[in-house]
Formats: C-alpha cells, sequence, structure tokens
C-alpha cells in the first residue's frame, strides 16, 4: 500500500518502493521561458543548482523569477526509488525530496546570491515538513554539484544558523549532500504556477524574516 507509512520518518532503503526503469517524459520547453529547454544540454557557460524548500511548485517560481536564472525544472531527489511518480514521493516511501533544478548563468548571478533566496524564503529548522505541508519530501534540503558548492553551502549554513540564533530561531535542519540522481517531475508540475498554468495556484512557502547575510555580490545587477 503507498501510503500506509509515516510520512515524517525516513524510509530506508531496504524499504522503499522499486520505481520503474521508464523515464518521466519531459516537455520540451520552459513554459516561461518558452524558447528554451528545461533538460540538458544547456548552453555552455552555465552553472546548476539544486534545492529543496518544501512544495516544489513555489519554490521554482522564486529562481525563475532571479535574475540571471536562465532555466528551472522541478523534480525529485535524494531518495532511493528509481524514476518515481508524485504519487509515490507523497507517499513518503521513495526518500525523495520535492526540489527545483536552477541552470543560471554565474556572471550575472552568483551561487551565493541563490543560497540568499533559499534560505530567506522557507523555514530551514522545521525538519521534514514545510509550514502546513508535512512529509518527508517537504524536506529543506542542498544538494551540491561540486566541491565548490559544497564549500559554499557549509560557510553559507554557518552563517544563517548565526543570525537565526540571535533572532531567537531553533537550529537549521537541512539536509547537504551530493546531488545524486535528479528525476524530473510529471509535465504537469513544471513551471505549474506560471501564467500559462495556475498563475494563482497554491504556495504555501514562509520564510523566518530573518535576512541571510551572504550572497549580497550579485554581478551585473
Amino acid at each position: 500500500m503507498l501510503f500506509g507509512h509515516d510520512k515524517t520518518r525516513p524510509v530506508d532503503a531496504a524499504h522503499a518502493l522499486p520505481g520503474r526503469a521508464t523515464r518521466m517524459p519531459v516537455p520540451s520547453a520552459h513554459a516561461v521561458f518558452t524558447d528554451r529547454p528545461i533538460a540538458p544540454p544547456f548552453p555552455d557557460g552555465l552553472e546548476v543548482a539544486v534545492f529543496g524548500m518544501g512544495c516544489f511548485w513555489g519554490a521554482e517560481r522564486l529562481f525563475w523569477r532571479t535574475d540571471g536564472v536562465w532555466t528551472t525544472a522541478v523534480g525529485y531527489a535524494g531518495g532511493y526509488t528509481k524514476n518515481p511518480t508524485y504519487e509515490e514521493v507523497c507517499s513518503g516511501r521513495t526518500g525523495h525530496a520535492e526540489v527545483v533544478l536552477v541552470a543560471y548563468d554565474p556572471t550575472v548571478v552568483t551561487y551565493e546570491a541563490l543560497l540568499k533566496v533559499f534560505w530567506e524564503e522557507h523555514d530551514p529548522t522545521q525538519g521534514n515538513r514545510q509550514g502546513n505541508d508535512v512529509g518527508t519530501q517537504y524536506r529543506s534540503t542542498l544538494y551540491y554539484t561540486s566541491d565548490a558548492q559544497k564549500k559554499t553551502v557549509e560557510e553559507s549554513r554557518a552563517s544563517y544558523q548565526a543570525a537565526l540564533t540571535r533572532d531567537g530561531h531553533g537550529e537549521i535542519t537541512t539536509e547537504i549532500a551530493p546531488l545524486g540522481e535528479f528525476y524530473y517531475a510529471e509535465d504537469y508540475h513544471q513551471q505549474y504556477l506560471s501564467d500559462a498554468k495556475n498563475p494563482n495556484g497554491y504556495c504555501g512557502l514562509a520564510g523566518t524574516g530573518v535576512s541571510c547575510p551572504i550572497g549580497l555580490d550579485v554581478k551585473g545587477a
């Protein structure tokens, strides 16, 4: 049964759903940046970052509205099940988090600036939930794609924890790990809150109100 699992309790590999060999079809173009793909190959010079900050609908919109971001996509990462469906991820039995893949131009926006968006626009202290969205798939995550990103993430976490502590907030629970397999979510989830799909759709993201002291060096702004 898909939904007989406590969704706030992480599943281990032995008890995860098996998934399937067939990959999810990926749309050929972004719903907002209609002349750009959401899957590689991307133009030379772009870099990729992956963020999980609760429901991926609102998180993706935050990033496609950020200057220097070239394209975005939503998907699943950090779990065990191969090519999971949305229903499987929501069951808590795949181990995945809902995440946003961001391809960006580092000559326009720095990774630090993207981390500033990440930290400030959700509550990274809530564990396996984000507001009313409850379950391991809504956990706060940062999956790095290089040693340089890892170093920057660790430094930014320490800086933001200090800011949160000064303001009376608890410990950051954000999962920090190397990016493994990124699985694209179903077509209807991609750019879900765009004008072409659901501009007035649900977004449950809410930050702590604490400013992040990093990511202020945005080139070209």
